[in-house]
């Protein structure tokens, strides 16, 4: 069992430091809004139900083997649908599509689940998962690992195609907000 666990077992904390107390969440939100992240919508079908959310939480972790993280709040229906497909796509947004990115954040009031696909032209990645056409790049991915990190599920993910446009800048968020990036 332990031959599918990366984790290094050899390795130990520094004993002085793990007595210190870790910040507060709210203080660590704050410090964290001065983080600018790409923004992507990460989306994953099981059988005939589609979700999707907005995240900032996606990076990645080697180019041989093809490999990205992704973190997922366990709380939201996409986590259980990318449980369920060992599937997902990230799709990096481009600064025109910041409508698509509160969507799927949950900031337009009357929209929830399946209605979110009503922003954007979709269609299907090798996997299922929903491909938003005009990102900047959609990484179409099979989950390999998955690692339980308190409120959220980290999906270890091997690239299995990837699809990119040529022009547009780059959506960001950044202190509370969206932002264009030219590149």
């Amino acid at each position: 069992m332990n031959d599918r666990i990366n984790q290094r077992l050899d390795w130990r904390p520094n004993e002085r430091l793990a007595g210190l107390p870790a910040v507060g969440a709210d203080e660590h939100r704050n410090g964290m809004r001065h983080f600018a992240a790409s923004v992507s919508i990460i989306t994953a079908r099981a059988g005939e139900q589609r979700a999707g959310l907005t995240a900032t939480a996606v990076c990645s972790v080697t180019a041989d083997p093809p490999r990205l993280v992704v973190f997922v709040n366990k709380n939201v229906v996409a986590n259980q649908i990318v449980l369920d497909s060992g599937a997902l796509c990230v799709n990096v947004l481009a600064s025109e599509q910041e409508e698509v990115a509160k969507a799927f954040a949950g900031m337009i009031k009357e929209v929830h689940g399946d209605a979110r696909f009503g922003y954007g032209v979709w269609s299907e990645a090798a996997t299922g998962a929903p491909v938003l056409d005009a990102a900047l790049s959609s990484f179409d991915c099979r989950v390999i690992k998955v690692f339980d990190e308190s409120t959220h599920n980290a999906f270890l993910c091997e690239v299995l195609a990837v699809r990119e446009r040529k022009d547009g800048e780059a959506l960001i968020y950044l202190n509370g907000g969206f932002r264009s990036i030219p590149q």
